[in-house]
């Protein structure tokens, strides 16, 4: 279903506005349609019909379930959620605010978002074309320990805390549901529908603008960037490579999926498998574009220390990797 809006970008961009395919301004112009039109559909919809869910059904009984003794399993199953939804990092986080408004523990959301990005089936399968199901294997481990051990760890400093305001009010909102002993009432449909109505204006109306912001930088990044640059300048095999090479990748953005003929281009020059992968996770998954937006549900505090954790996880796994194919 998301192919309709590459279709729509592709329509807009090529033949409406006239422009060149695979040129640096359509290229740009394409991606900017593409995401925008995508993230604002996810927000919409998603936004939309998780209120409705939660005003219709009994979903606390699910939150208690990921928040209590298969707390675990609530991070493992929030990570493979992530592995397979084919969104990227900024399309991710329409279902990070419905999740957060719906009280799914924080860790649990943060599992999900940590995931989403850097897997989608699609990735996994030209992933697996081009370094073999090794690689693809430990890449496809290390994407899903980075989303439990990043939720764990978000738990255990209670990130909850570390949210906007509108973002913590609306999660403990939920929260003391589950806590309480009175007996839901049945909504009608009016009144489910106008609770969905009035939480989606309520988010929408603080987010729209920085998506036009943070994937319009993203768009100009991913048009004007040359990888040649990249593929000349990260050493070969050196320690400090790796480090370099997920600092240079955090201004980029793009999907799991784009960044593969990256990849391909990168170990085709002879960029060692550790730094490549290390640059396209940053790329993917901790990209200024996906902080911006973040930030409008986020403190700076919680920002700073997920972007750590992700830089941090990063330069290891490109390191082992590395260590790995040398070996």
């Amino acid at each position: 279903m998301l192919a309709i809006f590459t279709q729509l970008a592709n329509f807009i961009a090529y033949t409406l506005f006239g422009l060149t395919p695979h040129s640096k301004l359509g290229d740009a112009v394409q991606f900017f349609i593409e995401d925008t039109s995508k993230i604002f559909f996810l927000l919409l919809v998603m936004i939309y019909f998780i209120a409705l869910f939660r005003a219709s059904l009994n979903i606390e009984r699910v939150r208690d379930y990921l928040a209590g003794k298969n707390k675990f399993i609530g991070y493992f199953m929030g990570s493979i959620f992530g592995a397979i939804t084919p969104f990227c990092s900024c399309s991710s986080i329409p279902i990070f605010l419905g999740f957060t408004s719906g009280g799914i523990p924080v860790g649990i959301t943060m599992a999900f978002l940590l995931t989403s990005p850097l897997i989608n089936e699609v990735a996994v399968l030209l992933l697996l074309s081009l370094v073999g199901w090794e690689i693809t294997f430990i890449y496809v481990l290390v994407g899903v320990t980075i989303g439990v051990a990043g939720g764990i760890f978000l738990d255990l400093i209670h990130a909850e805390k570390l949210l906007q305001p509108f973002a913590r009010k609306a999660y403990e909102a939920a929260s003391s549901v589950a806590g309480s002993e009175t007996i839901k009432v049945r909504m009608s449909f009016n009144e489910r529908h106008e609770f969905a109505r009035q939480e989606l204006g309520e988010i929408f109306g603080r987010v729209w603008k920085w998506v036009f912001i943070g994937v319009g930088l993203g768009a100009a990044l991913h048009g004007f960037v040359p990888v040649s640059w990249i593929e000349n300048n990260l050493g070969d095999g050196q320690w400090w490579s790796v480090p370099l090479a997920v600092v240079l990748g955090i201004p980029l953005y793009s999907n799991a999926t784009g960044v593969i003929p990256v990849m391909e281009s990168l170990i085709g020059k002879g960029l060692p498998i550790g730094t490549t992968l290390a640059f396209c996770m940053s790329t993917v998954a901790a990209s200024f574009p996906e902080f911006i937006l973040l930030k409008q549900v986020m403190t700076w505090r919680l920002l700073a220390t997920i972007f750590t954790l992700l830089l941090v996880s990063f330069t290891v796994m490109g390191w082992v990797l590395n260590a790995i194919n040398v070996s």
